[in-house]
């Protein structure tokens, strides 16, 4: 299987415009994260993808690998979708630019998914992590995840999912990753349906898949990085870059 990374880059971001061009030590969040993707050799080729040249210079000027995002798209899906079909790949790594500290353990885990699925089941696979925090369960920014017991989605919502009806059953929570790896195919056939109610409800792309009858398989991780969706998420991450030389 040939397996690739691509790390979609918006340059405009409603929150922290212009986040990934934001400093983090010596080099740009987007540098950093394409080079710590590179780092965990686990991957044929890794490319970042966007619609900004500024984030594409930074990338090629610097000896990596960036394509042009032709067009504007709903979701990461539908741009990575764009960007690898001419490709020529198995398996694509989604890894979030704006989450720098790339570690290797959970994208290895993704793509065991791959490898002990030998009757081609699922279409993608993602990550969960248990959340215990009251205000994060019930924070919409906080996606949730309710799985059936082989660990396939059943449901993503920005709800708390289940909901705590018996109050004296303290039910486990998942907060979802946003770091998917897609069969090439899978991804193609995504990107070509049209959006329907529930995903349009909820604003998460994964329902799509789910309301299309396709297969998400769910690995839970201890996974803690730092995404960087503001100005305050940068210091944090630069404290954190100056705790790990020192």
């Amino acid at each position: 299987m040939k397996t690739i990374a691509v790390i979609p880059a918006r340059y405009a971001a409603t929150r922290f415009p212009a986040k990934l061009m934001g400093m983090l030590g010596d080099k740009t969040v987007i540098r950093t994260t394409y080079e710590n993707t590179v780092k965990t050799q686990l991957f044929d080729d890794v490319f970042v993808v966007t619609d900004s040249d500024i984030i594409h210079n930074e990338i090629t000027r610097h000896g990596g690998k960036a394509i042009m995002s032709k067009k504007e798209h709903e979701t990461g899906s539908d741009r990575i979708a764009e960007a690898i079909e001419h490709l020529d790949c198995d398996i694509i790594i989604n890894v979030q630019g704006d989450e720098p500290f790339v570690q290797k353990e959970p994208l290895v885990e993704l793509l065991h998914v791959f490898e002990n699925d030998f009757e081609n089941k699922i279409d993608l696979g993602t990550l969960m992590q248990e959340i215990t925090n009251e205000e994060q369960i019930n924070d919409p920014n906080y996606v949730k995840v309710v799985c059936d017991n082989q660990n396939f989605a059943l449901y993503f919502s920005r709800s708390p999912i289940p909901y705590p009806r018996e109050t004296q059953f303290r039910a486990c929570y998942f907060e979802h990753i946003g770091i998917y790896a897609f069969r090439k195919h899978s991804l193609l056939h995504f990107s070509k349906l049209p959006m329907l109610q529930n995903e349009k409800a909820e604003k998460i792309e994964c329902i799509r898949y789910l309301e299309y009858g396709m297969k998400i398989k769910l690995i839970e991780t201890k996974y803690m990085g730092i995404e960087i969706d503001t100005a305050e998420d940068l210091e944090k991450a630069n404290a954190y870059l100056k705790s790990m030389t020192h």
